[in-house]
């Protein structure tokens, strides 16, 4: 007896609600006689992805009314000046860069040089505490709202659209009782995605290419943000234990060699992959999960438009 294929759910679906959101948004601030937001996206390497990501980028600032421009660097040295220059241009909203550049630490001083106003992408350090914090909020009369890195943002929306959040518990424990796991565990998604579903309720296990660990708030959600216990060095043996039961299986390891085991996939689970490249066997995981996610570009980059709104707001506050 073959079973029944689970749906493949396309990101451009779920981005299309936030993108709607978005235009209403950006034409009333045109109604009202203000210019269009500008978004900035400094280009300064050779990589294809990077390529497609800035052309879908300016493509979709161009249907929803945003202004676009790239600005590309033949001397990635000169791209901090760059940089700066957009940091005090009263006529820039929003600040991108697309990574890598110099694929190493240098990059993660250009990820702090944007201003924290204008760092549509959430890198910023206090961001990122925040985010690791469990604090939502960026002043103590809660009116200016934290910014979350894009595209672990979007993978909580996806969550969100696809039911996994559970919007009768109260906000910020929606993923209680759900296991995760995140095969990635990079500085920029994998591991603040699984502090913010860790954070959010859910028991989730980080997978990196030398290790699992446990992200959780302890029992009966008794912390307020995450603790983390390492588990030991990732085995199959260890990574089939922990896919046990998950209600969501998550990749995003950069290369198109690596495949995630099909066989590990619990029946039904979701899976959802964040990776440039395809984790999962297209026709394998279809028969193991319920709902698969290939890519999440698109809603990746309907959260970063929607963080360039927020910034503006919380600018607009400011100067009140």
């Amino acid at each position: 007896m073959s079973l029944k294929p689970g749906r493949t759910i396309l990101a451009s679906s779920i981005a299309k609600l936030y993108l709607e959101e978005i235009k209403t948004r950006v034409a009333a601030l045109r109604a009202a006689g203000r210019r269009a937001p500008l978004l900035v996206g400094f280009l300064a390497n050779d990589d294809p992805a990077s390529e497609t990501y800035a052309n879908w980028t300016g493509k979709t600032c161009e249907s929803l009314g945003i202004s676009y421009e790239l600005r590309k660097f033949e001397d990635r040295d000169y791209l901090e000046e760059g940089i700066m220059a957009a940091n005090g241009d009263d006529a820039v909203d929003g600040i991108m860069v697309y990574f890598p550049v110099f694929g190493n630490a240098q990059d993660q001083y250009l990820q702090q040089i944007v201003s924290r106003e204008k760092d549509v992408e959430g890198l910023n350090l206090v961001y990122y505490q925040n985010l690791y914090h469990n604090v939502r909020w960026l002043d103590d009369a809660r009116q200016l709202k934290s910014i979350l890195p894009c595209t672990p943002l979007a993978v909580v929306k996806i969550l969100e659209y696809l039911k996994i959040y559970n919007p009768l518990l109260p906000e910020g424990n929606q993923m209680y009782g759900k296991k995760c796991v995140v095969v990635n565990r990079s500085e920029i998604v994998g591991r603040p995605l699984a502090a913010l579903l860790a954070n959010d309720g859910a028991v989730t296990y980080s997978v990196d290419v030398n290790n699992i660990q446990k992200f959780t708030r302890g029992e009966k959600l008794k912390f307020q943000r995450h603790h983390v216990e390492d588990l030991g060095d990732n085995s199959p043996e260890l990574l089939q234990e922990v896919c046990r039961d998950a209600d969501v299986i998550i990749t995003g390891v950069p290369s198109a060699n690596y495949k995630f085991p099909t066989e590990y996939i619990p029946e039904g689970a979701a899976c959802i992959n964040f990776s440039s490249f395809k984790n999962f066997v297209d026709e394998e995981v279809k028969n193991k999960a319920s709902l698969y996610v290939p890519m999440t570009g698109k809603v990746t980059i309907a959260m970063l438009l929607r963080n360039m709104l927020r910034l503006a707001e919380n600018r607009e506050k400011l100067a009140q």
